[in-house]
């Protein structure tokens, strides 16, 4: 164990139908909650139970369906002001990463004020917010349990990372049902950002010895589950234990950190409105056969959690397969390259090396194991598109 950790999680309801089970705990949260999410899955019935439930339970609820999009400013900022005017007093989110992100940034504006752009950054939230309850339909971002928002500053093409105690949820209702729904293109890129959150908890230099547990078995569950999910939208055994893996890696990364692929995934957000699954997946496996040689006994564990066989071989040997072994899984999801993501070229080599400033500026690249110069950030974007 590398010195003393604090583990930080929020209560979570876990299994088949835990989402219907909203009710026998909002109560004690307020009578009126914000249910921050995107028409979208109010008109496929994903709401159909919460909603139930909260009426069952005696309360009122708000619906605040504007999330269409990766979270944004304006999206909290309207939908602090639909809280406001209809005296909401907590908020569940429903929905991926977006919708629980916009529901952290309304939570900590309705107890904080100013601005979003005041928080940028880690610890800079001085109050608790109001209190959330996170209920994700995506098996990806685990944001139900991190301590973290991604909200963009559409202003500045920037995304800001905002790390605080204080935007944890209150609780979390991991409801693998709510993802059978979940369309194919989808179910590739949330699965591979729960990789990336994996694997970059993994091989963390803040990592200790829970986060390794829970990277660790998450890392084995893709490997195994996301090509059947992916295959079969409709495996709910495959379903149930990709939902598991997404809670246990966003329990890892939230308790230790993420790495060099998010610090670089932000920028081609911000730049290229790439959706932030897609943006990890295109970049894993060419971060993670850099990253090698900073800790390839680490990998090395990687490679065998993933189905590699790494028996005699040595470590850094092994640890290479795990970049064969990532590679091959999200060529199996047909993620394609930067390129083929339709990124204009002339574009991209015009701003690279002010993505790759903005990389290193995020922070995450520091606890990379192996530690990268900018100019070997911009060969990795190359080489990556």
């Amino acid at each position: 164990m590398r010195g003393i950790a604090l583990f930080r999680t929020p209560a979570i309801i876990y299994g088949t139908e835990a989402s219907g089970k909203i009710g026998d705990y909002a109560p004690e949260f307020g009578q009126k909650g914000l249910i921050v999410t995107d028409a979208h899955l109010d008109s496929i019935g994903i709401l159909a139970g919460i909603k139930e439930s909260l009426t069952s339970s005696g309360v009122d609820f708000i619906l605040f369906e504007k999330v269409t999009t990766e979270p944004v400013i304006e999206y909290v900022e309207e939908g602090l002001r639909v809280l406001k005017d209809t005296k909401c007093n907590f908020i569940i989110s429903v929905g991926g990463g977006s919708s629980v992100d916009t529901g952290k940034g309304i939570s900590i504006l309705a107890t904080n004020g100013g601005s979003m752009r005041d928080f940028e950054g880690i610890n800079k939230i001085q109050k608790p917010g109001l209190p959330h309850l996170a209920i994700p339909t995506t098996a990806g971002t685990g944001s139900e349990v991190t301590q973290a928002t991604i909200i963009t500053d559409s202003a500045r093409d920037v995304k800001m990372l905002i790390i605080s105690p204080h935007i944890l949820p209150r609780m979390a209702f991991v409801d693998p049902l709510l993802t059978l729904q979940m369309p194919q293109h989808i179910t590739a890129s949330t699965g591979l950002d729960a990789l990336t959150h994996a694997i970059e908890a993994y091989v963390s230099v803040k990592a200790h010895s829970i986060t390794d547990a829970l990277a660790l078995h998450a890392i084995r569950l893709i490997a195994e589950y996301l090509p059947q999910a992916w295959s079969d939208g409709t495996n709910i055994e495959a379903r149930g234990h990709m939902m598991t893996a997404a809670l246990e890696a966003g329990l890892a990364f939230t308790n230790s950190s993420v790495a060099l692929v998010h610090g670089m995934a932000r920028p081609l957000g911000a730049h290229f409105h790439i959706p932030h699954g897609i943006a990890n997946a295109a970049l894993l496996a060419t971060v993670v056969e850099f990253s090698v040689l900073g800790n390839p006994g680490r990998y090395a564990h990687i490679a065998g959690a993933m189905g590699e066989d790494t028996h005699g071989l040595s470590l850094l040997d092994a640890g290479n397969l795990a970049a064969k072994a990532v590679r091959k899984l999200v060529d199996y999801l047909k993620i394609p390259s930067l390129g083929g993501l339709g990124i204009a070229e002339e574009k991209f080599n015009r701003i690279v090396e002010q993505m790759a400033e903005d990389a290193l500026a995020s922070g995450s690249p520091d606890n990379n194991p192996r530690k990268a110069s900018l100019p070997e950030i911009v060969e990795l974007y190359q080489k990556a598109f």
